[in-house]
């Protein structure tokens, strides 16, 4: 399907007209009852200086209103960490005075969304819609609930690793092409710069419960499932995983990295915004050796992002994280993903979805994926020459998707994130042992999964 304007008003359209076009806060009046106007509802960064969707949005409006006379699509960006978008983005789903058309939605909070009655399914018009055959069934699955309907159109997925200073590295006596087998190779690398590279901060990992998911999923979670099969939760079983000895040694390695001074302050490493410190300050800057993180972060360095960085795909380095012990299959990786999802309130739906089938032309969906170094979900767009070649490192992370793992796709898993966070929490500020805290968390478990809860 060709795009109804040309994909390059994408990458020029400027940010100026973005929020003049009619962005409002989410904390502005309720719902329109206008049948012409669609409401979406979608999360703005923190950081002022990332603009990669409001450009997108503003871009593919003007599209969907030029092939669609008279109808208008109103963006209603909310600006905050996605613990309180989420909080935000619920609030409104839950009143027909408020509800948006369309709402952006991190995919593991879907189920959560659904229990709640706060989507609908969209089955019905995914039948209808040929693009659909398009995406990748990992994708689809993220998307799709424990009544087996699909409550979201998927527009990317990530990846993650270790990214790493190679200058740092020098200094320390570290090979350029570092490749650590084990969790003990990424510790000693670690202690190798405190001791040689002083005033550099040896390793990042998020932790605690102001980072909220960056710290339960990219942090603890790249370290659990790296320690044996199924550790979070027992499909077979139906039930939740209590804090066994994978769990405990994962919040062992938090403890170590906080105890020993490898990471950050603790006051800082708890910073609810200590991402984009990582991503404008600490990295460009060469004050940071190692950072476990995600697919995306060379967005932050191009394309007017939040940090011009021209030198970073020459300064940093990538490499897999590797499980615990190095066993099979040695490499661990962990993918999210956000989706486009109908609230059960929404006015316009119909239209609503009209506005998704825009987003997701093979152009747009391209584009999206190259400004915001999304990995692909389309195989149509996996296989494009624009995408494949959009940024360093594009093909290090697309291989990853083999080694990768999602998180437990329940109504409660924002509970039991919580209840990681909390854990991580403890062990960071040294308040707790990883014994202590990974038996808290089973007590925590236990009450938010109603007694559903298994060993290992």
């Amino acid at each position: 399907m060709r795009p109804t304007a040309p994909p390059a008003r994408l990458i020029t359209l400027s940010l100026a007209a973005v929020l003049t076009a009619g962005a409002l806060t989410a904390c502005g009046g309720g719902a329109d009852d206008d049948p012409d106007t669609v409401r979406v509802v979608y999360k703005r960064s923190t950081d002022n200086k990332i603009r990669f969707m409001d450009r997108y949005l503003a871009a593919v409006r003007e599209q969907f209103e030029k092939a669609h006379p008279g109808k208008k699509i109103k963006l209603i960006p909310i600006q905050a960490t996605d613990n309180d978008y989420a909080a935000k983005a619920q609030q409104m789903m839950s009143s027909p005075r408020t509800a948006p058309d369309l709402v952006y939605e991190d995919s593991f909070r879907i189920n959560s969304d659904i229990k709640a009655g706060y989507l609908r399914p969209l089955d019905d018009r995914l039948r209808k819609w040929k693009e659909w055959d398009q995406f990748i069934g990992t994708a689809k699955a993220a998307a799709r609930a424990e009544d087996g309907r699909t409550y979201g159109v998927p527009d990317g997925t990530d990846t993650r690793g270790l990214w790493y200073d190679k200058a740092v590295f020098a200094k320390a006596g570290l090979p350029a092409d570092w490749r650590p087998k084990s969790w003990a190779e990424v510790l000693a690398a670690a202690r190798a710069v405190k001791r040689k590279v002083p005033g550099v901060i040896p390793l990042n990992v998020y932790t605690g419960e102001g980072p909220g998911e960056a710290a339960v999923m990219q942090g603890f979670e790249m370290l659990l499932y790296g320690t044996g099969p199924d550790p979070l939760y027992d499909a077979s079983a139906g039930k939740w995983v209590a804090g066994g000895q994978g769990f405990r040694d994962a919040l062992e390695f938090v403890r170590t990295v906080y105890a020993e001074g490898l990471g950050p302050d603790v006051s800082d490493a708890l910073d609810p915004h200590v991402g984009t410190r990582v991503a404008t300050e600490w990295l460009p800057e060469g004050k940071l050796a190692i950072s476990l993180d995600g697919s995306w972060m060379g967005q932050n360095w191009i394309n007017d992002g939040p940090r011009e960085w021209p030198g970073w795909s020459e300064a940093l380095a990538r490499t897999a994280m590797p499980t615990q012990h190095g066993q099979a299959p040695g490499k661990v990786s962990m993918s999210g993903g956000w989706a486009w999802s109908v609230p059960a309130k929404a006015k316009n739906p119909d239209l609503a979805f009209d506005f998704v089938k825009t987003l997701q032309t093979r152009a747009n969906a391209t584009e999206w994926c190259v400004v915001a170094a999304q990995i692909a979900v389309r195989k149509d767009v996996a296989a494009d020459e624009r995408y494949r070649s959009s940024s360093p490192g594009v093909d290090f992370f697309t291989g990853l998707v083999r080694y990768t793992h999602y998180r437990p796709a329940l109504p409660v898993y924002p509970q039991v994130s919580s209840a990681i966070g909390e854990a991580m929490e403890e062990v960071t500020t040294g308040d707790a042992s990883a014994a202590e805290a990974a038996k808290a968390y089973d007590d925590r478990l236990r009450t938010i999964a109603d007694g559903a809860v298994t060993s290992r």
